[in-house]
């Protein structure tokens, strides 16, 4: 009997343990956060050097463009990104979420700070 008990006890400590430690992990650094200017310079800056476009000159990051095409919101780059449109690649295959995101973000506050 003083088995069982010492087993139970044993089971119910490690039992407690795991949802302490799970209780307790400590959330995504931003460290682990994907870095939007990485990602544009590996993925878009062959063709969007500095916010142009070297396909389509007026179709660039620039501000004044992206307001004359409602290309102006995180959501709009991020569609673009995700599902391309002319001549633009689809990136939704090579780029996770979480990266459209932050390299639509990097997108729209460079063309705020005119791409310096």
């Amino acid at each position: 009997m003083k088995m069982l008990l010492k087993q139970i006890l044993s089971l119910v400590l490690v039992m407690l343990l795991i949802q302490v430690a799970i209780a307790f992990h400590p959330p995504a650094l931003a460290a682990d956060a994907p870095d939007g200017a990485k990602i544009f310079e590996t993925q878009c800056a062959g063709c969007h050097i500095n916010g142009g476009n070297i396909i389509r000159r007026g179709k660039n990051l620039k501000q004044k463009a992206l307001k004359k095409y409602g290309m102006d919101s995180i959501e709009a780059i991020a569609n673009i990104v995700t599902n391309g449109k002319g001549n633009m690649s689809a990136y939704k295959d090579r780029l996770t979420n979480e990266e459209i995101q932050a390299v639509s973000a990097y997108v729209l506050n460079q063309a705020e700070a005119g791409w310096h």
